[in-house]
């Protein structure tokens, strides 16, 4: 009899886990309050209760090779960077290829999810749900997956704003921030200068009188469009860039780094830069916002000292009066209140769990969180890791109670500055979790609620893929297939290359790597540019070249010079002689 597994949400972290269980011959239940798919990324003129919300106009920051299952590439038409109504065409595209939504109740809202009594041997769990139209039930689960994200609820710090009760305007939340319409002609201060923040203030200054942009610390913005107008994460995620950057001082990277925005536009001079450096900070992914700056109708600004009445006054003691509107692009806090505080204690975002995933005070690793991270890069696939490794886990717990009695399981515990091993140890499997003391995050971020829970996207997905068994081995394809070897060291780090081999398995892996850069070229034919005229230009260097020619020929012939000036077809023959010119054919 199958296992069964609840998924709790039906966004990008809860389609992964239902279609991994299903790879595995579990049986998944997934829990969705909603009535349909998406999480995050289904746009609702009105917001839903603890959860976030997303802006008409929103458009994803990692491009579309980076960001999709590793079995199911996004179509080759699709944009590079889609806006939301396309991702949600691309997950119901995956739950309909993979048959997802059979396994979701819709509109359901898990209440409670408690260990049962016999936990320590079973690893079972009490999961009760209520139903749209208030019916109450319990149900037995052998494990769980958590796919409620990080972006929750609504982090709006009005304690740390003196005088907003005073304030005569409006203000929310970004979101409650729909579209800009409602806004034209009006004076507006965003307080935030995260990815949001950024966002929100560009389109708000196409339709509002003033924008500015209130930041405590300031930010390094990078741009979608990479060198030659490539996705800049295709070029930017490769694995022989990281194996430069770790062999580098840090302080080297980060100025080479910090050189090269600056060559965009002077961070400091547009009253962006912050004190700390940029690999010290999750970075703002935004085209626009330096033109808009440059053409006044986004003013940047430090931090908000107070209100008072419909003026705004800022830290370096300068006041705008007659402001209308207040966006908080504050950020969100997480949590989990259908899991008692001893299972997992959050505390100001941050949480302890092993490798971002496992409750460390748990007998058995049958609850796993999916999606709790913040990485530089896209989630998806982060999320389909982690789920792929999860459902193994689960199996290999469940088959340790088959076994005979010999089975040896070790509590993970915290330790000083680690986690010790945990060893799930049968004559069949055998999983080793090592933990560094890095725990895999980022450490050169600076300690705020933002960075909480920041991972590196290549290593973690590398520490992940080691576990499940489908990291790539570099040398062995090298050996073997040594053009996706270096399409794999030199090209942007898809999530194909952890279908190459080992559990999962897909044939398409290879093709879809070597395909690649063809479907990040494909959308943006749409106009066919003429070639530029060759003969023109190869007449062009020939001239070029024959003329150094025979510079270089006087040079070496200085005794020669009277003759050939005297005589100009000895000097055409000298010309012919040294570089043979294009033969007319008409």
């Amino acid at each position: 009899m199958a296992k069964r597994v609840a998924v709790i949400g039906g966004g990008a972290s809860g389609l992964s886990c239902i279609k991994c269980c299903l790879d595995e011959g579990l049986e998944p239940v997934c829990f969705e309050t909603s009535d349909d798919i998406g999480g995050l990324w289904r746009f609702k003129e009105n917001p839903e209760t603890d959860r976030a919300s997303i802006y008409h106009s929103l458009i994803i920051n990692t491009s579309k090779e980076m960001m999709c299952y590793s079995d199911f590439p996004i179509p080759a038409h699709f944009p590079n960077y889609m806006h939301n109504s396309l991702i949600m065409d691309y997950f119901r595209m995956y739950a309909e290829h993979f048959q997802l939504k059979r396994h979701i109740r819709f509109q359901t809202k898990v209440l409670h999810v408690t260990p049962r009594p016999d936990f320590p041997h079973s690893g079972q769990w009490d999961v009760e749900i209520e139903s749209k139209d208030g019916r109450r039930e319990k149900q037995v689960f052998d494990a769980v997956m958590v796919c409620t994200g990080h972006h929750c609820h609504p982090h709006l710090p009005l304690k740390d704003f003196p005088g907003i009760d005073t304030f005569k305007g409006k203000y929310f939340h970004s979101r409650d921030y729909k579209t800009p319409e409602e806004l034209r002609g009006k004076r507006v201060v965003v307080i935030g200068i995260g990815n949001s923040g950024g966002d929100i203030a560009v389109e708000l200054s196409r339709m509002a009188k003033q924008v500015y942009l209130s930041s405590r610390k300031g930010s390094w913005i990078l741009n979608r469009v990479g060198d030659n107008g490539l996705p800049s994460d295709m070029v930017f995620k490769n694995r022989m860039r990281g194996w430069i950057i770790q062999l580098l001082p840090v302080g080297f990277i980060n100025n080479v780094r910090e050189k090269q925005l600056n060559k965009r536009f002077d961070h400091k001079l547009y009253g962006l830069q912050p004190a700390h450096r940029v690999f010290s900070q999750h970075p703002m992914d935004n085209d626009d916002l330096p033109n808009r700056i440059l053409s006044g109708t986004v003013s940047v600004k430090p931090n908000v000292q107070e209100f008072r009445g419909s003026s705004v006054v800022f830290e370096d003691g300068t006041v705008e009066d007659d402001i209308d509107l207040v966006v908080f692009a504050t950020g969100y806090t997480f949590s989990f209140p259908f899991l008692s505080s001893h299972v997992i204690p959050v505390s100001k975002n941050k949480v302890s769990l092993y490798k971002y995933m496992y409750p460390p005070a748990l007998e058995r690793p049958t609850l796993a969180m999916i999606g709790l991270v913040q990485p530089l890069g896209a989630i998806m696939p982060i999320s389909e890791m982690q789920a792929r490794w999860a459902t193994r886990v689960f199996k290999a717990v469940w088959r340790t109670f088959m076994m005979d009695g010999c089975t040896v399981v070790n509590q993970i515990r915290p330790y000083p500055g680690e986690f010790e091993d945990l060893l799930l140890d049968t004559t069949t499997t055998q999983l080793k979790y090592q933990q560094r003391s890095s725990r895999l995050d980022h450490p050169l971020y600076v300690a705020t609620q933002r960075h909480t829970i920041q991972v590196d996207y290549i290593p973690y997905m590398d520490e992940l893929a080691k576990q499940v068994g489908v990291r790539p081995s570099i040398l062995k394809l090298l050996l073997t297939d040594p053009k996706l070897a270096l399409n794999i060291i030199f090209g942007p780090c898809t999530p194909y290359q952890f279908r190459l081999h080992g559990p999962g398995q897909w044939e398409g892996a290879r093709q879809a790597i070597l395909t690649q850069w063809a479907r990040v070229t494909e959308p943006l034919k749409t106009r066919c540019a003429p070639e530029p005229q060759s003969q023109r230009s190869s007449h062009s260097l020939i001239f070029s070249v024959s003329v150094a020619a025979l510079l270089s020929a006087l040079y070496y012939s200085r005794a020669s010079l009277h003759t050939l000036i005297a005589d100009p077809s000895s000097l055409l023959d000298t010309i012919r002689a040294l570089v043979p010119l294009p033969v007319n054919t008409q």
